[in-house]
């Protein structure tokens, strides 16, 4: 997260730079700089699980071209997690609520947040193993249905750390 906020801070133009400068003033530019960096951060994860999202899409054609029709119902549920993730991240909160926000986010609250964000990288990591081994193992049907629940197991993860993370804004009403 602090490569995201580096960068965010570094392209503050010269009026955000002056007012950093008032008083009382500096906190609110600062908070402003995390909800940008949380920005980068929420589409970043987006992007990585819209990749694994099309990857397995294009697994799933090449499961039916190898006539391995029993298993494309399994890998939809893969495939419609992962979807939905993509999307509920890309139009997630962002990590650090304005001044004028319903929804006030305390620095312990944002530290979990952003405990939250680094797992959905782990994730996708995970996920993109359990790819690999699907793809290894098209060729061999005795292995499939079993690495295919690794991957379902895994997408619903994600979903399920998603759910997790936005009990954190639930609970900062």
């Amino acid at each position: 997260m602090s490569d995201f906020f580096g960068r965010v801070t570094e392209d503050q133009d010269p009026f955000k730079k002056l007012a950093s400068y008032i008083p009382g003033f500096k906190g609110y530019i600062e908070r402003q700089n995390r909800r940008a960096a949380d920005k980068i951060l929420r589409d970043t994860v987006a992007r990585r699980f819209e990749e694994l999202y099309k990857r397995l899409s294009a697994l799933q054609a090449d499961l039916i071209s190898q006539g391995g029709l029993e298993y494309v119902d399994d890998l939809e549920k893969a495939s419609l997690k992962i979807r939905t993730f993509a999307d509920k991240i890309r139009n997630a909160t962002y990590g650090y609520s304005g001044l004028f926000d319903a929804v006030k986010i305390n620095e312990e609250e944002l530290a979990k947040i952003y405990a939250f964000d680094a797992a959905f990288f782990e994730i996708a990591d995970q996920l993109n193993n359990a790819l690999d081994t699907v793809e290894a193992t098209l060729g061999t049907p005795e292995g499939l249905p079993a690495v295919i629940r690794n991957l379902v197991t895994l997408a619903r993860q994600a979903v399920t750390t998603y759910e997790q993370r936005y009990e954190i804004f639930n609970g900062s009403k």
